[in-house]
């Protein structure tokens, strides 16, 4: 399962906002809810929050294996 808790952290230690990743960066509300409900979100939208925020994918995303995830 990918979880991004680790972008509330980036998010927290950075100069921005969830207001600022929205008005300054055009990330929208419904994709920073995705993140706080740990729903998919498009590799295109990680580039844009690792560029909004000069981080690495690892500082926005994190696996941990989960028994709910689906049969490979």
């Amino acid at each position: 399962m990918i979880v991004y808790t680790p972008f509330w952290e980036t998010l927290k230690n950075s100069r921005e906002s969830t207001y600022t990743l929205i008005k300054h960066y055009h990330i929208s509300s419904s994709t920073l809810d995705k993140l706080r409900k740990n729903k998919p979100i498009t590799t295109t939208t990680l580039n844009d929050l690792c560029r909004a925020l000069d981080c690495p994918v690892t500082a926005i995303l994190q696996y941990v294996p989960s028994d709910s995830d689906q049969t490979l």
